[in-house]
């Protein structure tokens, strides 16, 4: 079977590496340096089983730029291009998905399309509507970062949507399953067909009850905190319920990444008029944990605040050094991290900010924050150094990290 990928990121490269060990398969995407290490057997995103894969040689994969020729040669397109949230109009971007859809529609492709994508709840009716294309499923993804390979693997459930009263939509969704299934190492992964707009909510809420997990626990160590109590020991206590579990439980600055800030924004738009209460708090919460951690910190670098709700003097400036800007261990990715909001409170009330990321040019900045390759220079100059994530080469300056990372895991 021929298979075009749009996009060659987490969600679309590790769908490539995947099927394309038993099917042709072309990855496109608009930038030119991704596709051409992908052509040279080089992987353009941090993923150890990715690398793995494309080292050993033996995938029937290939990438371009040049969209037209993928798409009208394929059986299925898979649309995997990002779709950012839009705080203006409280809605994903998904031009970058539209575009793919109309090239497929112009290009007068017989392939179905498959969106993995993260949409609204709606989304895939609306385009069969808009653009006239019938030939449209969608297929919603659960991977982690720097995981996505293994996690397609290994997939926790495979699900497929469709509209059930078509029955070449039925059969279409089917085949997609069924391509998925055998791609898997694991033998029968629960899997669902259902309606699209089903299996756009299910991804919707998935990741908001995930998000809802993370504020939870950082909530539980907020409380913990300004009591003065051992948050590690509240943790397991709770967690050795097996209704509650271990996953989700390490306490952090927030949620972030590419997915549980945006899906659950998204969500809570997508409720608009209806009653609801704790999908908001949800998205508050992650607001109000950073807020609260920003304090933590400055007044771990000795500022206090005045009546005036002022903490730092011109003269007195602490400068707070921020370890990683990643969220997950092998990750280089960070977008959305939720150390961001921390670096962005700390500016704000007049911080000096120094940020040690390798991933990032030197010299570069954010926020107006300088970024340096020099771990040592961040040891020195910083009177407190932010880390989402203990590791172990700031063990020497223990003394003046601030973290929440309890139990040393994602």
């Amino acid at each position: 079977m021929k298979i075009a990928v749009a996009g060659i990121g987490y969600v679309g490269l590790s769908l490539a590496v995947l099927l394309a060990r038993q099917h042709d398969v072309v990855s496109v995407d608009i930038n030119e340096r991704r596709v051409a290490m992908l052509n040279r057997g080089e992987s353009p995103i941090e993923d150890a089983e990715i690398k793995e894969q494309l080292n050993m040689g033996k995938l029937h994969l290939t990438a371009t730029t040049d969209g037209v020729r993928a798409y009208r040669e394929a059986d299925f397109v898979i649309v995997a291009t990002p779709t950012n949230y839009d705080t203006d109009r409280n809605y994903f971007d998904t031009s970058s998905v539209e575009a793919v859809l109309k090239l497929v529609r112009d290009c007068d492709s017989n392939a179905w399309v498959v969106i993995k994508s993260t949409i609204p709840v709606g989304f895939t009716e609306y385009i069969r509507q808009h653009l006239g294309m019938e030939r449209v499923i969608f297929s919603p993804e659960f991977l982690r970062e720097s995981r996505a390979l293994y996690d397609n693997l290994h997939p926790s459930r495979i699900i497929v949507g469709a509209d059930l009263a078509c029955a070449a939509q039925e059969q279409a969704a089917i085949t997609f399953l069924q391509l998925l299934q055998e791609a898997a190492l694991d033998e029968n992964v629960p899997s669902f067909l259902m309606g699209s707009t089903e299996a756009e909510a299910v991804k919707l809420f998935a990741n908001t009850y995930l998000a809802m997990r993370v504020a939870y626990f950082n909530e539980m160590d907020t409380y913990a905190l300004s009591q003065g109590l051992d948050t590690r020991r509240i943790i397991e206590g709770v967690c050795s319920d097996p209704r509650i579990g271990q996953g989700y439980n390490n306490p952090s600055f927030g949620y972030g990444g590419y997915c549980l800030p945006k899906d659950s924004k998204q969500l809570l738009a997508n409720f608009a008029d209806l009653p609801e209460n704790l999908v908001k708090a949800i998205v508050q919460a992650n607001r109000t944990r950073k807020d609260y951690l920003t304090r933590q910190v400055l007044l771990m670098a000795g500022c206090q605040e005045d009546e005036n709700g002022d903490w730092i003097k011109d003269d007195k400036a602490p400068t707070i050094g921020v370890y990683r800007l990643t969220m997950k261990t092998n990750s280089d990715n960070f977008r959305q991290s939720a150390v961001q909001g921390i670096i962005k409170r700390l500016r704000g009330e007049g911080a000096t900010v120094l940020i040690y990321e390798p991933g990032m040019p030197e010299g570069r900045t954010m926020y107006g924050n300088r970024v340096t390759h020099d771990l040592a220079e961040l040891k020195k100059k910083s009177q407190v150094i932010v880390a989402n994530r203990m590791q172990s080469e700031l063990e020497d300056v223990r003394e003046k990290v601030f973290t929440r990372d309890l139990f040393h895991r994602d």
